[in-house]
């Protein structure tokens, strides 16, 4: 059914401010100026409408902490699991995500065809890495086996491709090691282009973010070491900085028990770093995305990242990675992110006014109170009445 909101608070994200007493027409799933006369009518009574939420770095399949205890899993539970986590990432309010490693063309396409509920996926297959250089990847070693991984997942639909750049935490390579010769990711580069996707760098280090972005990599996951080197690269290359702060937090209040004993030394300092990082990149002007990386039963965490980033940033600027920024990555500018004519109607009403305090964003049980995804209501608490137009 078509719906119409009235008397509605909408959050302009794009210029971080609110506008009073706006109607919203949703049609065929899509904002639109044409109010419809047999529309159902939700009138908000001043409470906030805003766009639906972009997480740009899930692992939608991903459902335990425990690397070994994953691989172990028949591919039929491990679906219904992933299916669990992605109904609640839409019920958190995130509306789009960009999954990067895990999530393949049957995921997104049972979510088209509406055979479950979740977000609107954006999948690039599994990661790429160099032997020893990364867990739950596909190995690829030199340009010609990258091109063949690279032609097949573009050829599968992804929407990009990651490649490992540095070591991690999970991952049996120290934190500041680097991953791929220039040949190799410049390889990757181009032959993502020619599928007209993308490389996206897991990339801890300067030196790893600083030769990601000099050879073509658009996006940088993590990025907990960057220094003005690598600020000036981003803002030369209009790349986009992913930081994924939740996971480093949520790790290390879990505990940390599924990793090893070298990925809990790598933990110490890696959330300090990164919100230098945040601030670093923020005050600069860099273009950051709201990406979160949490896995296992971690995902419930996914909005602790509003908080942690709130120490360094704006409410505002918050606001925009998780959405217009989002968008960009996404490359759906217009059709996600905001509240225009002819976009998604990926919307959200919320109590309270996140401009003012994030925190509204981080309680979807008392403050989030209605869900809707291309024009669909996937979730509703209001307490005033929906009622036909007369």
């Amino acid at each position: 059914m078509d719906t119409t909101f009235v008397n509605a608070t909408v959050l302009d994200v794009r210029n971080g401010q609110l506008v009073e007493d706006q109607t919203v027409a949703i049609r065929n799933g899509r904002i639109t100026g044409d109010v419809e006369a047999t529309a159902q009518v939700i009138d908000l009574h001043g409470r906030i409408l805003m766009p639906g939420l972009i997480d740009s770095h899930v692992h939608v399949t991903q459902a335990s902490e425990s690397f070994a205890e994953l691989t172990s899993w028949p591919a039929s539970y491990a679906t219904v699991r992933s299916t669990q986590i992605l109904n609640d990432m839409l019920l958190r309010g995130f509306t789009t995500v960009r999954d990067l490693g895990g999530a393949d063309a049957g995921l997104a396409r049972a979510l088209r065809e509406g055979l479950i509920e979740g977000p609107r996926l954006l999948y690039g297959g599994p990661i790429l890495a160099p032997t020893g250089g990364h867990v739950l990847t596909r190995i690829c070693d030199g340009p010609v086996e990258l091109r063949r991984a690279i032609r097949e997942q573009m050829a599968q639909g992804a929407h990009h491709i990651k490649l490992t750049l540095s070591g991690g935490v999970v991952s049996s390579m120290a934190l500041d090691a680097l991953a791929y010769s220039e040949e190799e990711i410049r390889a990757a580069v181009e032959e993502a282009g020619f599928g007209h996707g993308y490389v996206a760098g897991h990339a801890y280090s300067a030196a790893s973010v600083n030769r990601a972005l000099r050879y073509g990599v658009r996006t940088i996951e993590h990025g907990n070491l960057i220094d003005e080197e690598s600020v000036s690269l981003f803002l030369e290359r209009d790349a986009f900085l992913v930081p994924t702060l939740a996971t480093f937090d949520g790790l290390r209040r879990s505990g940390a028990e599924h990793l090893s004993p070298e990925g809990k030394g790598k933990l110490d300092n890696i959330l300090e770093l990164g919100l230098q990082a945040l601030e670093l990149a923020d005050r600069s002007g860099v273009a950051l995305g709201y990406g979160t990386d949490l896995h296992g039963a971690l995902h419930a965490h996914q909005l602790d990242e509003f908080t942690l980033r709130a120490e360094v940033q704006k409410p505002a600027d918050i606001l925009r990675s998780a959405t217009v920024v989002g968008a960009e990555i996404a490359g759906l500018v217009g059709q996600v992110g905001e509240i225009r004519d002819r976009a998604w109607a990926d919307l959200l009403v919320v109590d309270g006014n996140p401009l003012e305090d994030i925190a509204v964003l981080t309680d979807p049980d008392r403050r989030l109170r209605l869900v809707m995804q291309g024009g669909r209501i996937v979730k509703n608490t209001l307490d005033k009445e929906i009622t036909d137009v007369p």
